[in-house]
Order: structure tokens, then C-alpha cells, then sequence
């Protein structure tokens, strides 16, 4: 039970935000008159500023204290794929089936977010492997929230990412209307990710309501094209062992180029073709390296024509 007036604070479960290592010295928090077991004052133990589940808006702080993340936004309709592409990935990073020249993987702040998403696509005796529930848009359980991964860059240089696990209907809803009430989270997420994935699921691009799929994607890149501002944009084909016809590729592709001209590529899918199975699906790799060299592009300034070297009136500055 939340007991402190704060609304980015959230003692007893993380670390007071005001700094008290003892919440009864903290003139915001609410004493329930009974020692609540979680915060005794007799303890030693310093609670850690973070929970291991997925992280919300007030955590970006936290994890930027070392530098600047990268935040991926990743879209699409509901069953797209966009949890299971975040699942694969965990469990590939988490049994070294990720091995790429220049990232390795070290560390996160979700682990138990990421368990959380993961865990159906697990083995267990006696159960079989499955699917990721729908992300819920309630707050309850696993619900929508960051997903943080930290990599070292060329053995040396330090970068964390966050990955955004939301619901499908969020973007649905903003695709329709940029101000509907239901579009919160989808609008922070435009606002604030340094680059896009939008999963285009290919099962419902190949089933009885391929129209209504094709018309989402193309509301959600016409959305996303008015909004981005230069930030880099990939299509990923989700579910890619499912066939769609050619037409129906070329127009969702071409439905997307119209407002997003620069936008790469991808295909993935769980399962591998033929005998080639080495149990990393098909692209799903080679996605998470294009996504960990994506960045935000640095706006340049104007030319200017300036006879001074003084950079506080360089820009602007005219003969």
C-alpha cells in the first residue's frame, strides 16, 4: 500500500526519493500508526532503487543517471508480435545465442519484467511452450511498461536501452485519433523514443480480415510519419513463416515508404525454415543488432556566415 504523498515517490518498494534511508524522518510520508514489516527502522538493509519488474515514466531518471538511453518504440495492433519479438530476444541474450561483434550484454534493471514476459516461452516438464499473454492495459500484473537492457559497445563504451511493452490498443486508438483519451501511452511514446519498430503481423495479413490489418498499418504509419521528425523507423514483418500475397506485401510496403520513406526492413519469425534450425527462428538476431546501433538523429545547425569563434554567438551570427 502506497503511503507516501509523492506521486514519483514509491517507498517502501524502492528507496524514499527524497533521500531518507529511514521513510519515518521523510516529512511526506503518511504513518499508518502500525510498523509497517517492510520498513524497520532497526534494519541495516538499504532497500535498492529499483524493483526488477518493468520500469514506468518516473523511472527514466534513474537509469539515465549514467548517460542517456536509447528508447525503442515498438508498435503495432494487438497479437501483432510485438511481446514475443521482446521474449525472443530475452531468451536468446539469456542462453548466449546473441553473439554479436560489438555488443555483449551487461546487465538490466527488469530482470523480473523481462521473466515475466519471457516465462510462457519457456520450458517446463510436463507443459509445452507458448505465446506471451496480450500485454494488459490495466496497471495489475504485468502490465505495460520500459524493459531495460544494458550493452557494452565495442568493449568499452556502456549503453543502455529501453524497450516499450505496450498494448496493442493504444496505438490502434492513437493511429485513429492523436488526442483520444485512451492514446496517453501511445502519445508519450512518439514524444519521447529515439527510434521506431512498427510489426506488421503477416498472419493477420494473410487471414480472413487482411483488409482491416492493412488499414490499421497503414493509419499507424501515417501517424507515425506526421510525428516522428527524422527519427529512424523499421517494418518488421512478424510471423514471416506465414505466406501473404505478393500484392498485399507490396501495398502495406508501399502504403508505409509513402510516409516514411526511409524506413529499413526486417523478417522474423520463431520458426526456421527446412532443416536450418539452430532454435534462433529466423532474423530475430540480426533485429536486435540493427535496433541496438539505432540513435536519434542530431539536428545540424543552419550554415552561418560569422567572423567570430565564440560559440555562444556563432549561431545566428551575421557579417
Amino acid at each position: 500500500m502506497k503511503q507516501c504523498s509523492l506521486d514519483t515517490c514509491f517507498a517502501p518498494e524502492t528507496t524514499c526519493a527524497l533521500g531518507h534511508l529511514k521513510v519515518s524522518d521523510c516529512p511526506t510520508w503518511k504513518s499508518s500508526g502500525q510498523e509497517d514489516p517492510a520498513v524497520n527502522e532497526s534494519s541495516d538493509e538499504i532497500i535498492l532503487p529499483w524493483s526488477g519488474s518493468a520500469l514506468g515514466k518516473t523511472d527514466v531518471g534513474f537509469v539515465a543517471g549514467r548517460g542517456t538511453p536509447t528508447m525503442i518504440g515498438i508498435m503495432g495492433a494487438e497479437n501483432a508480435g510485438k511481446t514475443t519479438l521482446l521474449a525472443a530476444w530475452y531468451l536468446l541474450i539469456g542462453r548466449g545465442a546473441h553473439v554479436s561483434s560489438r555488443h555483449s550484454f551487461a546487465g538490466s534493471f527488469t530482470l523480473s519484467g523481462w521473466e515475466a514476459v519471457a516465462r510462457s516461452m519457456q520450458w517446463a516438464p510436463g507443459s509445452r511452450p507458448e505465446f506471451p499473454a496480450h500485454t494488459s492495459t490495466r496497471s495489475g500484473g504485468r502490465g505495460q511498461g520500459l524493459l531495460h537492457l544494458t550493452f557494452r559497445e565495442d568493449g568499452e563504451r556502456i549503453r543502455d536501452y529501453l524497450f516499450t511493452d505496450a498494448p496493442g490498443l493504444w496505438f490502434q486508438k492513437w493511429a485513429i485519433n492523436e488526442e483520444a483519451i485512451d492514446a496517453v501511452g501511445a502519445r508519450w511514446i512518439a514524444e519521447n523514443a529515439d527510434a521506431f519498430l512498427i510489426v506488421a503481423d503477416c498472419a493477420a495479413l494473410s487471414g480472413g480480415d487482411k483488409g482491416s490489418a492493412r488499414a490499421a498499418l497503414q493509419l499507424l504509419a501515417r501517424r507515425l510519419g506526421a510525428s516522428r521528425r527524422g527519427r529512424p523507423v523499421t517494418l518488421v514483418w512478424a510471423k514471416s513463416d506465414i505466406p501473404i500475397a505478393a500484392e498485399m506485401e507490396n501495398a502495406v510496403r508501399e502504403a508505409v515508404r509513402s510516409q516514411i520513406p526511409d524506413v529499413e526492413e526486417f523478417k522474423v519469425s520463431m520458426r526456421a525454415q527446412g532443416d536450418s534450425d539452430d532454435g534462433r527462428g529466423v532474423g530475430l538476431t540480426t533485429l536486435l543488432d540493427h535496433a541496438l546501433q539505432l540513435r536519434k538523429l542530431r539536428q545540424a545547425l543552419p550554415a552561418t556566415r560569422a567572423n567570430t569563434q565564440d560559440a555562444l554567438f556563432l549561431y545566428g551570427a551575421r557579417r
